[in-house]
Order: structure tokens, then sequence, then C-alpha cells
């Protein structure tokens, strides 16, 4: 965007600057307010050219854009193109604006939602996974089968060499002492366990592997890998009967008292589940409806500030700065494409929020902040404050519009009930 400004608006700013150095500027040799203009000119040129720009770009740029009628995103990058007393001022303003699109008809938008239902199946799952924190191992004297436990010792070797040879933090791959292992399927390393079966206590095997391309030591991907493995004990996993003791096991008298809690739980998780997939599903069809250019310097920050997320994800699951970094073209597509879905949410939910006149009340922003200060354990004030300092009061209440406008579209929508899907138990 291109603007001029009069060179007579220029000139009259010029004197009225330099009126103002005259009265306050201080000169060796002359009084306060006592010195000639020239004098003043000589000394302060650079500051009053700042100063006069100062006071007219701004004005200039915010009146064009009034003008317009143009939704500004972020700041403008503002590149001088002339300036000087006796002519107009001519600058360009560099300027992202905010997407340009269609709003859909987003009332009566049609969605599912399936049935809450605590089926016995639901019930049997939820049994099975405690059983299975209350699992038991017991020493057999036979050959070792499917889904038994080994206590197992073992030596690694890589193109006949110890794995540490290819680096000195593949202790655990090279060797391990009273080492457990399950045999079953990619167990461990890819076809390891399986040639397993058939030992009993103390015998001796050698075991040859292939690491994956993706295994997780990158210098032995794709190789041939020979392990030398004895065989300590043999563990048969055995699980608790569903009785009055094992409920007691996690703090209730008994096995009814343990199924109704149960029951409650999965109801309540039942219907949890249920509002986050009605609200994906209710932004999913509406998203699928708009398109548009989203304003790259926002997708790049936000790339920027997912990645860092990404990152900081993998490295509190373990994952090696090596990995991370064979991995960084991945991750950057993911966060991209996360940005720009999240981006493209915050203008069309906003859109609707402003022709609907949804704003958030004060003490829908007071409990927002309350909650934000509790989850980082500081007080709302120093919550207040370091949302300041981080310019992100904006954020809050985007969080909250975006969240009163999927309540509204969802009060509007055509919702159909469906069955839920049956799930196998898992034992």
């Amino acid at each position: 965007m291109r603007i001029e400004i009069d060179s007579s608006e220029v000139d009259s700013n010029f004197e009225s600057v330099i009126k103002e150095f005259i009265r306050h500027a201080k000169i060796p040799g002359f009084r306060k307010g006592k010195a000639p203009k020239v004098k003043i000119l000589q000394h302060y040129a650079e500051d009053i050219d700042s100063e006069v720009k100062r006071r007219l770009i701004p004005k200039a740029y915010q009146e064009a854009v009034k003008e317009n009628k143009l939704d500004i995103i972020g700041h403008p990058d503002i590149e001088e193109i002339q300036f000087g007393r006796g002519q107009a001022l001519e600058f360009a303003a560099t300027i992202e604006i905010a997407p340009q699109f269609e709003l859909p008809e987003y009332v009566g938008l049609e969605i599912t939602k399936e049935k809450l239902d605590v089926t016995e199946d639901d019930m049997q799952r939820a049994f099975d996974i405690l059983r299975e924190k209350k699992t038991g191992y017991t020493d057999v004297d036979r050959e070792a089968q499917r889904e038994d436990f080994l206590v197992v010792n073992y030596q690694g070797f890589c193109e006949d060499k110890p794995i540490t040879d290819f680096s000195p933090t593949y202790k655990g791959l090279t060797e391990q002492k009273n080492f457990w292992l399950e045999i079953k399927e990619n167990s461990f390393i890819p076809g390891f366990t399986e040639q397993l079966i058939g030992m009993k206590k103390g015998d001796k095997r050698t075991v040859e592997v292939d690491f994956p391309s993706s295994f997780v030591a990158p210098k032995i991907q794709d190789k041939k890998g020979r392990y030398e493995v004895e065989l300590l004990q043999v563990k048969e996993k055995t699980l608790p009967e569903l009785n009055d003791e094992f409920a007691k096991t996690f703090g209730v008298e008994s096995i009814e008292a343990l199924r109704q809690g149960l029951k409650e739980n999965l109801a309540q998780e039942q219907q949890n589940a249920q509002e986050r997939d009605v609200r994906n599903q209710v932004i999913k069809v509406l998203m699928d409806q708009v398109k548009c250019e989203l304003p790259e310097s926002i997708v790049k920050q936000q790339t920027k500030s997912t990645v860092y997320d990404i990152v900081r994800e993998n490295q509190n699951r373990g994952m090696s700065n090596e990995d991370i970094e064979k991995h960084k073209d991945a991750i950057y597509d993911a966060a991209s494409t996360s940005a720009r879905e999240r981006i493209k949410v915050v203008f069309v939910l906003g859109e609707i929020a402003e022709k609907e006149k949804i704003q958030p009340a004060p003490e829908e922003v007071n409990h927002e902040i309350q909650h934000m200060a509790e989850h980082y354990k500081i007080k709302p004030k120093q919550m207040i404050k370091k949302l300041k300092d981080q310019n992100a009061i904006s954020e809050v209440y985007e969080r909250i519009v975006s969240r009163k406008v999927v309540e509204f579209l969802l009060s509007k929508a055509k919702i159909t009930e469906i069955d839920r899907p049956k799930i196998p138990s898992t034992v």
C-alpha cells in the first residue's frame, strides 16, 4: 500500500517540531530556549526528521487502513520512498490482511453422535485392564511358549562386533543381565522373541535378527545382528480372580462396589468422548466448506511454535536429538499442517462470532485466567502479568470465543444419534 502526505502538511509538522526543539533543546553557549533556529537544525537535524516521521506516518497509515476498510494482520513493514522539507512524504506499507472468504451456512450442520451406553463388553474390557495391573508371574519348569515371560542374559553383536562399537550409547542393546522379555510378535527386536520358543531354563541359543530401517539405533539400521542368549527362567503370566479380595486391592469392599464405580467412570468417559467427537465433527464439517488463503507470517509463527511443542514432547518421551534431527522434515510438515488448520479455525470461528455478536463475558475471562494460573501453579495476578508481557491476552479471548462459537454451532446443529461400534475384549 503506497501512501502520500501533502508537502504542506509535512512542512507544517516540521515547523511545529522545530519550535518545540528550540524551546527545550540545550546547546553549549546558549541559554535554554534561546538558541537560533540555524543552530537547532545543525545539532538536531536527524532527531527532527525522526520526530516528524513519527507524527505523520502512523496517522496516515491508520487513515489509509480505515479508508480502505482493511482488516490488517500483524504490523506493517514501512519503507520510506521520499521525505524532506518542501516535498511530499511518500512511503510504502507492506501489510498482510485477514483472509477473505464466504461463510457457508453454519446453522443446521449435520453431525452424528454415538449413544451413551455402558455395555457388558465395556465392563469386561475395564475389568481386563484392572486384572492386567495386578498380573502375577509364576515360575514354570517347561519349554517356553508364546505369551510367556522370559528372564534372560544376552550379548548382542553386529558384523561380529559388540554393538557399542557403533556407538557407546547402545549399551542396553549390547548386553543385559536378568532382562525380562515377553514372547510375542515384534517384542524387543522384530523376530527376536519368537526364536526363544522351545527353550528351557538353563538353555543357551544364538538368535539372529535383521535390524529394521526404522530401528531406534540409526547406525545399525538395515544391518544383521546376532545375540547369544541364556535363558534363566520361564514365567507364566497369571491373572487374579474377580472377587472381593481383588476389589479390596483397589480400595473398595466388594466386587459389586468395584463394578458400580467402574460403570460410573465408563459412563463419564463415554460422555467426555462424545462431547469431544461432536465438537471435532462440527469444526471439520464447517472447515471443509471454507477455502481461503492464510497469512503466511502467522502460519510461520504458529508453525515455529508447534515445532517447538512437538520436539519438547518427543524429548520428554525419550527421543534422542539425533532421531529428532533425522525426522526434522516430517516434524516440520506435521507442524505446518497443524498450524494451518488451527489458524483457519480461528479465523472462521472469529467471523461467525462477529456476525452473531458472540463475545466473552468478564467473568469468563477471569475464570479462564484462574484456570491457567492453577495449571502453572502461580497466582492469578502473576498469570495476568505473564500474559501481558507475552502479548497473549488476546489469545485468551480467542480461546473463549472459539469455545462459545462451537457451543453455538452445536446448539443449532442437526445431530443424529447412532449406535457405538462393538469392540472385542482385550483378554
